[in-house]
């Protein structure tokens, strides 16, 4: 047995998990959109789960959607504590693992395939929609209400002259999450809007409305105002375009008192008046249909109100 004159060199004792700032900030953003997307099939099983006709099978499908959600979320969290130096042993209790398990389970380049493959679910549209043979295809996406936020966010940022960089710094986050959200590719969360709509000093009547219709939020406002300032949001997010160019839009279907009429009473126009104004706004009459329903009963009592001129600009 031959014996070795001097010890085998000894590998310098790891100072504590690897850090990767790239890799944890794509892990944060994964994390933002799962808890969207969380959100958006927790409202479509509400939906759903609300209907007694739903099927087992539906039901079953939506928890096996969102324990998906749950378990890519996990993933991303956890290599994030990797990816910022944080040890692994302070979640190890929550995942009722040991810290070991979490490491091999929770591997940081398989939990970048799956972020990378996974798919967003879509988006439902606005409760009380009925099914109508105007559904959107996806040459109608720049219609979708999510696009008319963005264009609205859009025109609000641009006409601040802010730079990006300062909003991104007023708001908290990422330039790259501003960007996305200014395009349509991410969904805007309310307190994102409110931000944006406040350091620019713009006026939240003119884009609130947009995000409940994109967020499938009912407006508390009486029907008749919801509808005018609805479509007064949408003209703005339109780039606010002058009568005469809505009325060529509309192939002078409707007339200027028809404009007028919609967007500030008394009143409210007939279906075809909305319906037009709707397309000539670059927005989906599916979404718009629901809001004039609800008019139909109140226009007599919503008349008696004026809307005061500075929500509209």
């Amino acid at each position: 047995m031959t014996i070795r004159s001097h010890p085998a060199p000894q590998r310098p004792a790891r100072k504590g998990p690897a850090i990767d700032p790239d890799r944890a900030a794509r892990c944060t953003e994964a994390v933002r959109d799962i808890a969207e997307d969380i959100v958006v099939v927790a409202d479509a099983f509400l939906q759903r789960a609300s209907d007694n006709t739903a099927t087992a099978h539906e039901l079953l499908d939506f928890l096996n959607t969102l324990a998906g959600l749950g378990h890519h979320a996990t993933g991303a969290v956890v290599v994030r504590q990797r990816s910022q130096g944080k040890p692994l042993r302070d979640l190890a209790p929550k995942l009722d693992l040991s810290e070991d398990r979490v490491r091999k389970k929770y591997d940081p380049q398989t939990i970048d395939q799956q972020l990378a493959a996974r798919t967003r679910p879509l988006r439902a549209p606005l409760a009380g929609t009925a099914p109508t043979d105007e559904t959107p295809t996806t040459k109608d996406i720049s219609r979708q209400p999510r696009q008319r936020l963005a264009c609205a966010l859009t025109r609000v940022w641009k006409q601040s002259r802010i730079p990006q960089a300062t909003l991104a710094r007023h708001m908290n986050i990422d330039p790259s999450y501003v960007s996305r959200m200014l395009s349509g590719e991410r969904d805007a969360a309310l307190q994102h809007v409110k931000a944006i709509v406040d350091k620019c000093g713009a006026n939240p009547d003119l884009v609130m409305p947009l995000w409940e219709a994109a967020n499938g939020v009912q407006s508390t406002t009486a029907p008749v105002l919801a509808l005018r300032a609805y479509l007064r949001a949408l003209h703005y997010a339109a780039g606010s375009p002058s009568d005469t160019k809505i009325l060529a839009t509309a192939q002078r279907t409707i007339n200027k008192s028809d404009v007028r009429n919609a967007l500030e009473g008394p009143g409210v126009p007939d279906w075809h008046v909305i319906r037009q104004l709707t397309v000539a706004f670059q927005s989906l009459p599916e979404t718009t249909r629901p809001l004039w329903r609800k008019t139909q009963s109140t226009v007599a009592t919503a008349d008696a109100t004026t809307i005061p001129a500075h929500v509209f600009g």
